[in-house]
C-alpha cells in the first residue's frame, strides 16, 4: 500500500508537474499590452452592428424581411466584424502572445530563432521560437506601444546572447529606428507644448 501511494505521488507530484510546465508555452503576468486594441475592437463592433441594423431596417421598410433574410444580414454584419476585429497583442516576461478569432498563440521571446517581415497587403512581423511556435502580427502595434517593444527587445537580446536568433537583424533594426524616432518626436511635441506661453 505504501508503494502504491508513493507511485501515485510521483505520477502527479511536483516532479511530474514541473515536467508538464516546461513543455507548455510560457504563461504568467501580462506586463504590456496593445493600448489601442479596445478602441479598435469597439469600432469593429460598431461597424458590424451598424451594417446589420441598416440592412435589417432597409429590408423591413421594403417589406421583404423574413427569418432567412434576417439571418443573412446578421451573418454579413458578423463577417464584417470578423474582418475588422484586430488581433490582441500582449507580452510578459520572455513571452509574446497574439489572440485572434481562432484563439491565442504564444512564443518564447528568449528562445526566438527567426524574426522576419512578411510584406503583402498589410506588412506582418513573423516570430518563430525554438519550440516551433509561431506568431504573426502587425508591426505597427510595436510602434504604437513602446512597452510591448521593450518586452520583445529584452527577449530578443537574450536569444541573441544564447546564439539562437540568427535571422532577423534587418527587420528588428528597422523597427528600433522607427520606434526611437517616434519616441523622440512625441517627446519634442510634449516639450514644445509645455514651453508655449499661456499653457
Amino acid at each position: 500500500m505504501g508503494r502504491r501511494q508513493l507511485s501515485k505521488t510521483r505520477a502527479g507530484g511536483p516532479v511530474a508537474r514541473t515536467a508538464r510546465t516546461k513543455a507548455q508555452p510560457p504563461g504568467g503576468e501580462v506586463l504590456a499590452r496593445d493600448r489601442g486594441w479596445r478602441h479598435e475592437a469597439r469600432a469593429a463592433w460598431y461597424c458590424g452592428s451598424a451594417l446589420t441594423g441598416v440592412l435589417l431596417v432597409a429590408d423591413l421598410a421594403r417589406g421583404g424581411l423574413d427569418g432567412p433574410r434576417a439571418a443573412c444580414w446578421t451573418g454579413l454584419g458578423a463577417l464584417l466584424l470578423a474582418v475588422l476585429l484586430p488581433q490582441q497583442v500582449t507580452a510578459g516576461h520572455d513571452w509574446l502572445a497574439v489572440r485572434g478569432l481562432l484563439g491565442e498563440k504564444r512564443v518564447r521571446t528568449d528562445l526566438l530563432t527567426q524574426v522576419r517581415r512578411a510584406d503583402g497587403m498589410t506588412p506582418r512581423l513573423v516570430l518563430r521560437d525554438a519550440g516551433g511556435r509561431r506568431v504573426e502580427f502587425d508591426p505597427e502595434v510595436l510602434v504604437a506601444n513602446p512597452l510591448l517593444w521593450h518586452r520583445l527587445d529584452s527577449g530578443v537580446r537574450r536569444a541573441r546572447e544564447s546564439g539562437l536568433l540568427r535571422e532577423g537583424d534587418a527587420p528588428l533594426a528597422e523597427l528600433a529606428e522607427r520606434i526611437d524616432g517616434e519616441g523622440a518626436r512625441l517627446l519634442l511635441e510634449d516639450l514644445t507644448r509645455r514651453s508655449l506661453p499661456g499653457d
